[in-house]
């Protein structure tokens, strides 16, 4: 789908110029290898470098399935009911409509089979998120923008860009033809906020906390269009971030929700062990610290030094071949964005199709 935004000459508008999506999908499987574009610090493609890769992701893929399993405990006795399907959604975006594309997003769709009634069973789209554009902003934008200063501020109107990148797409033809509900993203909680236990508890999500206040991510997310709970799932130890549309608890069956907590709880047990594989519960009062020694590490191989300055590799490559070319471009566009609403819109129901 073509989205077209105003180009200002010499204060006159017009429409010529373009906007377009594009998706590609790649099943994650223990056969996986990165694309050229993905970015090599997302969860799924750091898993599958290195001597140890095959093994990283046969291990990972065995633990998704297995916390899947027991979660979905019901009429699966044995705990092998279930296994899950992902699949990487990789968005690329044609600013100026001469096929020329920059990679935006990547993201996870998971997809169950189920073995006992031989289905197979849409799941959710989103899970992990990937962007470019947010690696410039975090470790590029932001830096610059407090480097030397006392207080720590965001830039004006900063995350707003990629806000509207991700809304365009989720509003768009391109996402509609091939999904059927919206986006859940599932992150860490911050390590910069305190969480608090509330007695409401979910059969899947389990027992609901909240913040004292919104973490950046929060706030970034935000400007995405996505509203954020946070809940910690039956035999859990800290609660995770759902990022979403709508209503969480109620637009997703039981199955879709523990796809979703099943993958994204087995990347944070390998990420972040001090947090999602301690060897203690979360309290009434939370505070995630990445300092906690008493943690449990997964027999999956991950450098999170190395990540983290590549982070900044990608975000610097970012700004070269993608803010700077089409910065003026990008500038006009988000100035004159309108999010056209999605609530009133209506996702049909997925079908399950024999394996």
């Amino acid at each position: 789908m073509r989205y077209k935004y105003p180009h200002r000459d010499k204060g006159q508008i017009t429409m010529s110029q373009t906007f377009e999506f594009s998706i590609k999908s790649i099943r994650f499987d223990e056969d996986y290898r990165p694309s050229d574009n993905t970015r090599i610090t997302t969860n799924f493609a750091n898993l599958a470098r290195g001597e140890s890769r095959q093994e990283n992701l046969r291990n990972t893929l065995n633990m998704i399935n297995n916390r899947f399993n027991a979660l979905a405990d019901w009429d699966n006795p044995n705990g092998d009911r279930y296994a899950v399907e992902l699949d990487i959604i990789s968005v690329d975006i044609d600013v100026e409509g001469n096929g020329e594309t920059f990679p935006t997003i990547e993201i996870l769709k998971t997809n169950i089979i189920d073995y006992k009634n031989n289905q197979r069973i849409e799941g959710i789209v989103g899970n992990n998120f990937s962007s470019y554009v947010r690696d410039y902003d975090f470790s590029v934008l932001l830096l610059e923008h407090n480097k030397n200063q006392a207080k720590f501020s965001t830039p004006e109107n900063y995350g707003e860009l990629h806000g509207k990148i991700f809304k365009s797409f989720v509003n768009s033809n391109t996402f509609n033809d091939n999904f059927s509900k919206q986006p859940v993203i599932c992150l860490s909680v911050s390590t910069t906020k305190t969480y608090h236990r509330t007695t409401n508890q979910h059969p899947v999500l389990g027992v609901e906390y909240q913040q004292d206040a919104y973490s950046l991510t929060d706030e970034y997310f935000a400007k995405m269009g996505l509203k954020v709970r946070y809940f910690m799932p039956k035999n859990s130890v800290a609660p995770l971030a759902f990022y979403f549309r709508g209503d969480l608890l109620s637009d997703y069956t039981d199955l879709e929700l523990i796809g979703t907590i099943s993958t994204m709880e087995t990347f944070q047990k390998i990420y972040r062990p001090e947090i999602y594989n301690a060897n203690s519960v979360a309290g009434q009062i939370y505070q995630p610290s990445l300092k906690h020694q008493d943690f449990s590490l997964t027999r999956i191989v991950y450098d999170r030094e190395e990540r983290s300055q590549l982070a900044i590799k990608q975000g610097k490559w970012t700004e070269e071949h993608f803010m700077k070319p089409y910065q003026s471009i990008l500038e006009r566009w988000a100035a004159n964005y309108v999010d056209t609403s999605f609530s009133d819109k209506k996702y049909s129901e997925k079908n399950c199709a024999a394996v």
